[in-house]
């Protein structure tokens, strides 16, 4: 079929935000000690105990922002046991995941050394569930306070002598369950006190997150943002927070035991897939209306920062490492949300998905044995998408109705697709979700024009086609030629499957 859409080219949309394209780094199975943090493995080349090829990929992706140390471990973790000499370094357990021990040998030192060798800006989770505001207020201090202090003395004599620039802060993580087992009223009070003894130092304006909703808990939001104002008013100047988080995986198994497999899927089991997927639509809208209300001008940033495929943990590794394979779906999971992102930029100010590498939807996988490093499928999505990041969102407009087929008691539209303007140049994101059938898309773009479209298309023979050390390029981004433009129309083939990014200048 043929389905016809306009792009106003010269009529903006808000800015998407950089920050949308974030990442998420905790202390989870591998995603620190054999992920990014390799110690002094002589095998593998390191600056610092950095990994040098994970920090090369990441770096390509032009990634914003990391959080860090959590997630769960973020309200278990105290950080002065990861600052100072490492020999001398206290040993904790995790309890949240897999019970292993760890020699707090990455810390806050190691973790903003990682930042700056990526480019990208630290977002903290401070610990709300078992730590103190005076915990909290001095890792502020440590980091941020330049001059004498107690703290800015501290990180002197553990050899940084200028603060780092730390803006993004986020006060706990999952309040509602392991970060506390809070009540949103009680969380809210808590995230008020924390955030009042979070303080700002010389030029370094804190931004602060409060833990939000879990999902579609969006009695949890309106009880965050009672806190900032009334009813149709602006927000309190001065607030304690600045954004709530939301957190939505993509979860599609019969049970939380039972997941699903990574690999292992039918036809049925991608559909149902893409569905949940595609529900995050409906979560960011729905949170967003609940603080419209609260906040007509949308001052209040909505930060969605974990999100992704949780399925089953591979077989034979621990299971409280969360591993899992990275399939062409996961590639298209992420596709779907980046298009939701991008018509939510008036309100979506950051999203960090789950994790950065070797845990659940990772942009990286590291082999523990061979030492080799695979990109994902997902790493490839978010590298043929990076000139979104911090473009002037362009509306789609379909003057067709949309594929779609029947999922059970959903209806999952099979098209996806977001468009934005940078530079002089128009990006555009095109997804077909549709299993076997191909579509073609005419686009009649309105008030400006592209000479020539480049193209690159990500599918594969199979939606459970993935790449491993010994097949790192079983799907991988490839040109694609199968684009035309006349005059103001561009033609795109999409095959069943795909994702297609098209560029061309202005």
């Amino acid at each position: 079929m043929t389905i016809e859409a306009v792009i106003n080219v010269d009529l903006d949309g808000p800015r998407i935000n950089r920050h949308v394209y974030g990442h998420f780094a905790e202390h989870l199975g591998r995603c620190i000690y054999g992920g990014f943090y390799v110690g002094d493995d002589p095998d593998v080349p390191n600056v610092g105990g950095l990994r040098l090829d994970v920090v090369e990929a990441l770096r390509d992706l032009n990634i914003p922002n990391l959080r860090w140390p959590g997630g769960c471990f973020a309200d278990e973790y105290h950080w002065r046991d990861g600052v100072g000499p490492k020999d001398q370094r206290p040993v904790m357990v995790n309890t949240h995941w897999g019970g292993v021990e760890e020699n707090n040998h990455f810390g806050t030192h190691e973790f903003l050394a990682l930042c700056e060798m990526l480019g990208a800006e630290p977002y903290i989770s401070g610990n709300v569930g078992s730590g103190t505001v005076r915990e909290m207020s001095e890792w502020v201090e440590y980091l941020t306070r330049d001059g004498d202090s107690p703290m800015a003395r501290l990180r002197r004599a553990n050899g940084r002598e200028q603060p780092w620039r730390v803006r993004f802060w986020g006060l706990g993580n999952e309040a509602w369950g392991c970060g506390g087992n809070m009540t949103a009223e009680h969380y809210a009070q808590e995230a008020r006190r924390y955030g009042t003894y979070s303080r700002d130092y010389g030029d370094n304006r804190l931004y602060k997150i409060a833990a939000g909703a879990n999902g579609t808990d969006y009695a949890w939001t309106e009880t965050l943002m009672k806190q900032l104002g009334h009813l149709g008013c602006r927000h309190i100047a001065g607030t304690a927070y600045h954004a709530l988080s939301v957190h939505y995986y993509t979860v599609t198994g019969p049970t939380w035991e039972e997941k699903g497999s990574a690999t292992v899927f039918d036809t049925g089991e991608y559909y149902t897939t893409m569905v949940a997927a595609a529900r995050v639509e409906e979560v960011l809208a729905g949170h967003a209306a609940v603080m419209d209300c609260y906040d007509p001008t949308r001052s209040v940033g909505l930060v969605l920062d974990e999100w992704g495929t949780w399925f089953d943990v591979a077989r034979g590794t621990n299971p409280g490492f969360l591993y899992q394979q990275n399939t062409l779906r996961d590639a298209l999971v992420a596709s779907v949300h980046f298009d939701v992102f991008h018509r939510h930029a008036d309100r979506l100010v950051m999203a960090n998905i789950a994790q950065t590498v070797n845990v659940l939807q990772a942009m990286i996988l590291t082999d523990p044995d061979a030492k080799a490093m695979v990109l994902t499928p997902t790493y490839h999505v978010f590298r043929m998408n990076r000139d979104h990041q911090d473009a002037t969102s362009l509306r789609v407009d379909f003057r067709t109705a949309l594929p779609s087929r029947p999922v059970g008691d959903a209806t999952l539209t099979t098209v996806s697709a977001s468009a934005s303007r940078k530079d002089g140049r128009l990006l555009l994101s095109l997804s077909n979700l549709d299993a076997t059938t191909a579509v073609d898309i005419t686009i009649d773009l309105r008030g400006g024009t592209i000479g020539t479209a480049d193209a690159t298309i990500l599918t594969a023979g199979l939606l459970q086609d993935h790449n491993t050390p010994q097949a790192p390029s079983t799907v991988v981004p490839r040109p694609y030629d199968r684009v035309s433009v006349t005059g103001s129309t561009l033609r795109v083939h999409l095959p069943p499957h795909s994702f297609v990014t098209v560029s061309g200048v202005l």
